[in-house]
């Protein structure tokens, strides 16, 4: 069972190398006094620089030595599991359990970083 979280959680990338701030999309159920998340709330922006070896663009990026930006493409469901027992506009709220998926860098690739967490990637 995982923890509700809310607009102010970041979430990171295991292949990216900045972690991202969540937004909520609906303001108006709050958890600590900010925004509640629910499983359809995404990061804006992108995750630095990307290393992922399923990533084409990151691949040809490192072999001319250089990189590429760690920009997410997700697949619906978005976070999963999510909490089925509550429920946000109707749609589940997201916890600190959940991962999402990147077709740029496979299942459950972005996780939710605990509060106040920060996290190094050595990007290579």
């Amino acid at each position: 069972m995982g923890v509700l979280v809310n607009a102010t959680t970041q979430c990171r990338c295991n292949f990216g190398a900045n972690p991202l701030p969540l937004a909520a999309a609906d303001a108006k159920t709050l958890a600590d006094k900010k925004p509640a998340l629910t499983i359809m709330d995404i990061p804006k922006g992108v995750f630095g620089i990307c290393n992922s070896p399923m990533n084409p663009a990151a691949v040809a990026a490192k072999a001319a030595g250089a990189t590429a930006p760690c920009t997410p493409a997700f697949l619906p469901p978005m976070w999963v599991p999510g909490s089925p027992t509550v429920l946000i506009g109707n749609k589940p709220a997201l916890n600190n359990s959940c991962s999402m998926t990147c077709t740029l860098g496979g299942p459950n690739c972005i996780t939710i970083l605990p509060p106040g967490g920060a996290v190094t990637v050595n990007v290579k």
